[in-house]
């Protein structure tokens, strides 16, 4: 009965143990395809990702490649009929150049004057302006180009005048007087062929000064068309602002003439000379806006070199004015040197000889406290030491020789 009872138990055990066995390869299996469709999911979302990352990338290099013309960088459209278009035509702009004044310089009854004046200005304005102010490198050479023609008209009159003067020389039946004023022309040509000359070669010194600046005086005025869109053509639109304008610049300049400031409406091409000058403050020197006319307008925006380009300029240029400067300084060293050498072994050489001519010198400046006699024989013994001196040596070089 004992044995009986363990058996079933252990049955029991058995099939409870086999069950048990049974749902854990259930529960592993249903895990097993879980993590499967997990992983495929998440195969699926990383393709997805890897194409949209693709698309991306390909409208990225397509941006990349993408070219914009210059003018949508600037802060103007066009310039036409001496105004600024702005805005594609909500905004035009006519600029007045202005004179400036010495203000310091007047007297008291003058300054009163003018702030009156400039008071009236202000109450006349009717509209907002903007007050501009450029400062510009002075460029000369517009001034040496035309001191050289001059000079080459000059240089020609003075070539004929010297001609003339040398051949009044050679002549011998020339009248006094005449040969006088030939003379004298000569010699006034001489000094105004010499006088431009200077001219150009100090104005040309004077252009190496990137210092020399000026300053120009702008007041800018603007026309808001109302509703350009709708009302006007774009022509109608330029036509009523230049009238607009006009009108209001000829009211500031007759109000500022109250101030003693004389000023004029800028035309199209002094608007771009404006503009171009704003946009290469350091190219514009040398590349004015003249050329760039010249050039079609093809480089009226910009001319600047990149500013990695400009400091590797200057650093340049540092390392090559340094370079000679140590140079010199090294060469100059080293000549001194070598002459120093020079007379140092020089003096080794003749020490003898040099110290003779020493005490001679010395008899010869004591000579008025030394007996005469004595004088001469210690003279008369030094010579004899040189003399003896210079033929022991004269023969050591023929020994040498042989």
């Amino acid at each position: 009965m004992g044995t009986t009872s363990i058996t079933n138990i252990l049955t029991i055990f058995l099939i409870l143990s086999v069950s048990v066995l049974f749902i854990l390869i259930i529960a592993f299996v249903i895990l097993m395809l879980k993590r499967k469709n997990e992983n495929q999911k998440d195969e699926d979302s990383i393709q997805i990702k890897s194409e949209d990352a693709k698309k991306t990338s390909n409208v990225i290099e397509t941006k990349a490649y993408t070219t914009n013309s210059v003018k949508d960088f600037m802060d103007f459209d066009d310039i036409k009929d001496n105004m600024i278009i702005q805005k594609n035509g909500k905004r035009l702009v006519m600029v007045i150049q202005c004179q400036g004044i010495n203000y310091d310089l007047m007297s008291g009854v003058e300054k009163a004057g003018v702030e009156q004046g400039f008071i009236q200005f202000l109450n006349t304005l009717t509209k907002p302006i903007q007050i501009y102010i450029q400062s510009r490198k002075v460029n000369l050479e517009e001034s040496i180009d035309n001191y050289k023609k001059q000079l080459k008209s000059i240089e020609s009159s003075y070539g004929k005048a010297k001609f003339q003067y040398e051949q009044a020389l050679k002549s011998n039946s020339m009248d006094s007087d005449k040969l006088k004023n030939i003379k004298f022309e000569y010699v006034r040509q001489k000094n105004l062929f010499e006088y431009t000359k200077d001219i150009i070669s100090n104005t040309e010194t004077m252009s190496l000064n990137k210092n020399i600046l000026t300053k120009k005086y702008y007041i800018a005025i603007s026309y808001y068309p109302e509703n350009p869109d709708d009302l006007f053509k774009k022509d109608e639109i330029i036509d009523l602002a230049f009238s607009e304008l006009y009108t209001t610049a000829q009211s500031i300049l007759r109000a500022l003439a109250m101030c003693d400031v004389s000023g004029r409406v800028l035309s199209s091409v002094e608007l771009a000379d404006l503009l171009y000058v704003a946009y290469n403050r350091d190219a514009s020197e040398i590349f004015g806006i003249d050329k760039a006319i010249r050039a079609g307008y093809d480089s009226l925006y910009t001319t600047a070199p990149d500013v990695i380009d400009k400091k590797m300029y200057e650093l340049d240029k540092v390392i090559n004015e340094r370079a000679i400067n140590l140079a010199n300084e090294t060469i100059d060293q080293a000549t001194l040197n070598s002459q120093k050498k020079k007379e140092l072994e020089l003096k080794e050489k003749n020490l003898e000889e040099l110290i003779k001519d020493m005490a001679k010198s010395l008899i010869e400046e004591n000579r008025g406290y030394i007996p005469e006699d004595i004088a001469q024989e210690a003279i008369k013994e030094i010579d004899e030491k040189k003399s003896k001196k210079a033929t022991s040596s004269k023969t050591t070089r023929k020994k040498k020789g042989a």
